[in-house]
């Protein structure tokens, strides 16, 4: 079996790769790639691939935008970061979605599913616009609670008590308004970005994501930078990296 696989995110692309080469070590990946125009290419180029792993995010767009421009009748198993409930209808018109982070069974199922129905049914116009509308719709739900570690124990803490999320290594941690406080959180950076609510929060730069209400003031550095001041004390200085400044500006004015 000849696999297609798009993710955008590079960690997720290798345990993805690991978790299909664990399971069936007959399934070769013909190609992957991180972004829609790559995919356009490749199915342009007539190479025969029997099934398409897509990461609805993509690093130049959403992957629905691929059949926007062409025709393919190659089967589709998709993988997201939304919540499974906002797909649960569109899961009728692929082979199945698999919701980040994966897990092997999930993975599993999906391939067998695949093996059992051993189709290549195109996916229409029709199918594309539901699931246009189910991502882009106002009601497509993101996290309201953040899944936090301490010790040997989960707890979870309401988004609307985070302050910001900083990267520290391979781990993410979440800091509190009220107490001050850093929690680590199972998700990388790349991952909140999705799945936190724009209108709420924002990547400054590579190390932090901000909530709005957080924020006291910005302020402007000798060097043009910005800088994000908030309501209490900060063990780290949070600077809006140039290249974010306009789009940080423009949220800001929301």
């Amino acid at each position: 079996m000849n696999v297609l696989l798009a993710e955008d995110e590079a960690l997720a692309a290798e345990r993805l790769v690991k978790m299909i080469g664990d399971y069936d070590p007959s399934i070769i990946i013909s190609e992957q790639t991180d972004s829609v125009s790559e995919v356009i290419t490749f199915l342009k180029s007539g190479k025969p691939i029997d099934l398409m792993f897509l990461d609805i995010q993509l690093a130049d767009g959403k992957s629905f935008e691929i059949f926007n421009a062409l025709h393919t009748d190659v089967p589709i198993i998709f993988t997201t970061a939304y919540d499974q409930y906002a797909l649960k209808a569109f899961k009728l018109h692929s082979i199945d979605y698999l919701l980040k982070p994966i897990q092997k069974e999930q993975l599993g199922a999906a391939i067998e599913k695949f093996k059992r129905l051993k189709m290549k049914s195109a996916l229409t116009s029709e199918h594309i616009q539901s699931l246009r509308e189910l991502i882009e719709t106002k009601g497509t739900p993101f996290k309201q609670r953040i899944v936090v570690k301490a010790g040997n124990r989960l707890q979870f803490r309401p988004a609307e008590e985070v302050a910001y999320f900083f990267a520290d290594g391979k781990e993410a941690y979440m800091v509190t308004q009220k107490e001050n406080r850093k929690h680590l959180v199972g998700y990388t950076l790349e991952e909140l970005e999705k799945l936190l609510n724009p209108d709420d929060f924002f990547r400054i730069s590579r190390k932090f994501i901000v909530r709005a209400d957080a924020i006291a003031e910005v302020k402007g550095t000798m060097t043009t930078q910005l800088e994000v001041r908030l309501g209490h004390s900060s063990e780290h200085s949070l600077t809006v990296s140039r290249e974010r400044i306009s789009d940080f500006k423009r949220w800001l004015d929301r």
